[in-house]
């Protein structure tokens, strides 16, 4: 495990936002976590649907996970209230995003298109290695916790082994061949954010996130 960037050592309550390729990238926050001491911290925002997992749906809800649905049917009030619980308790927290919405898969070149697409549409960089992330449930959680936040950690994984010779793109690793060490090394760079240097307003937010996602494309 390779890390680059500014991690630092001591516990924050913070918002990390990170590129998602598989469900090992769920374990990436974990491992950056337990260098801080702050592994029982980490919460996830997840997709609705994960929550019907057997066992891991229930924990991940006991433990302060906040389940979405996308786009029209995001609920903001629902996931601003659970995040109020958390700050009125003084919950430590780390909270995990992926503005992706889903995994950049390269065996998946429809949804890389509607992503690009999309983004075109919007008068937005089109990204290649990435997908446009979306903003919503972000802003709702730095616009909900800012007074409780510490920073926000922008993380980017990459995984060896994931680009062939002609400069494709290729499946990032499932967790069983991470697991039986099928990927030699992962690099992740940390960038922390101040709160201070991120727009409050989603429309701003949303062009600051993008900007983001750009430095993880190239």
């Amino acid at each position: 495990v390779i890390i680059y960037g500014d991690l630092p050592k001591n516990k924050e309550n913070v918002i990390y936002l990170s590129n998602h390729q598989c469900t090992v990238d769920w374990i990436i926050a974990d491992m950056l976590a337990i260098r801080q001491n702050a592994l029982g911290h980490v919460r996830y925002v997840l997709k609705d649907g994960l929550k019907w997992l057997p066992l891991y749906g229930w924990y991940f809800s006991q433990h302060g996970g906040i389940y979405v649905k996308r786009s029209a049917k995001f609920n903001e009030k629902e996931m601003r209230e659970k995040l109020w619980v958390q700050v009125k308790a003084e919950t430590p927290m780390y909270l995990v995003i992926f503005p992706e919405g889903t995994r950049y898969n390269p065996e998946m070149p429809k949804v890389i298109a509607d992503s690009q697409t999309f983004a075109e549409k919007e008068g937005l960089v089109v990204l290649k290695h990435v997908l446009t992330p979306r903003v919503k449930a972000t802003h709702v959680a730095i616009d909900t916790m800012k007074d409780y936040l510490d920073a926000v950690y922008d993380v980017t994984v990459a995984y060896e082994g994931t680009v062939d010779h002609k400069g494709q793109r290729k499946l990032a690793p499932s967790m069983t061949e991470f697991l039986c060490k099928e990927c030699p090394r992962v690099h992740i760079f940390i960038d922390r954010i101040e709160l201070k240097d991120i727009p409050e307003e989603q429309m701003y937010m949303r062009r600051w996130l993008h900007e983001r996602f750009e430095i993880k494309d190239k």
